[in-house]
């Protein structure tokens, strides 16, 4: 069997993540005059509890899921005023209320906040045809037409996305790739990977946002063979030719340490993962664990990543 594209429950948690730790990009990425706009010194404040609880989830999970991000931004030379800046990716096929949708965000958030508001959706979905980019409504003499910034990932061109120095432009072909290499078994997927790998490597980035983008394009497309993720990542230490990666199993144990560290847990954990006996780092690893399930990744990946035991992460679903 041909890998699948990740479903919502994979695709939402990546989306937000990776928008989130590499928001600074995806300004410039997006709005190449960012950085005399905005004042990128200064916090983001990210107020998607707030727009959750403007549109709340449809009854029973009923209806098509989106990925919103509302982030306050401060401007240059604005003293206390801040943009409202509304991100959505659509990773589903589209449907029709998309524009309606992005009117009543943008209508609803200037009436609260009385600021400007850029909003752009990001089309991640396979249909050619559907790229909504306006609302409008017209009666009887009264006429309304929203504009909104609308980037439909399949349109976009692969070369210049290769030529953008930004680190979000690999993030976009990820999206781009997975579009059009559905069909790719784990062999391609395996090449595909290693050279999105590549992209990421010649762009000049922070740990942190590598690590958001070395995630986002390690599992926004699965393998069929969860042990597919233990070969990339041993590869990915043979092409570094040195014994650390940012790949995932890696991080857990960096990870691992950090928060071990700060706990007070310090006993044994520089032996490594596989001799991570130690009930500090357990305790640690079933929180990452946790933190996996969230996002929507497969209990099998998991185990491959944290070495925990199967019944011991499905345990955590219901705890």
């Amino acid at each position: 069997m041909s890998p699948k594209l990740s479903k919502e429950a994979v695709d939402d948690p990546l989306w937000k993540s990776v928008l989130e730790q590499t928001f600074v990009h995806f300004l410039t990425f997006f709005f190449p005059e960012a950085d005399k706009i905005f004042d990128l010194s200064k916090k983001f404040v990210y107020l998607d509890k707030e727009l959750q609880s403007m549109f709340p989830p449809m009854p029973h999970n009923k209806g098509v899921r989106y990925v919103d991000k509302l982030v306050r931004v401060s401007l240059r030379g604005g003293g206390e005023k801040y943009v409202l800046i509304h991100v959505e990716a659509q990773s589903a096929k589209g449907h029709a209320d998309l524009a309606l949708r992005m009117y009543e965000y943008y209508s609803l958030i200037v009436s609260k906040h009385k600021v400007p508001v850029t909003a752009i959706a990001i089309l991640a979905d396979s249909n050619a045809g559907y790229h909504p980019r306006v609302y409008e409504q017209e009666f009887l003499g009264t006429r309304f037409r929203y504009e909104f910034n609308s980037y439909k990932i399949l349109g976009q061109d692969e070369a210049a996305l290769r030529d953008n120095p930004n680190p979000f432009a690999v993030v976009v072909l990820t999206a781009l790739m997975a579009l059009r290499h559905t069909g790719a078994d784990d062999s391609q997927l395996l090449d595909i990977k290693h050279d999105l790998y590549d992209q990421m490597m010649l762009r000049k980035m922070d740990k942190k946002e590598r690590r958001a983008i070395y995630d986002f394009l390690t599992y926004y497309v699965q393998f069929e063979k969860p042990e597919m993720i233990r070969k990339f990542e041993e590869q990915i230490k043979e092409k570094q030719g040195r014994s650390t990666t940012v790949g995932t199993r890696e991080y857990l144990l960096d990870k691992a340490k950090r928060e071990g560290i700060e706990q007070g847990l310090v006993q044994g954990i520089e032996k490594g993962i596989e001799q991570g006996l130690e009930q500090g780092k357990r305790e640690t690893l079933f929180e990452i664990a946790l933190n996996l399930l969230k996002k929507g990744i497969s209990i099998d990946i998991i185990a491959e990543s944290t070495g925990l035991a199967k019944d011991q992460i499905e345990k955590l679903r219901y705890n």
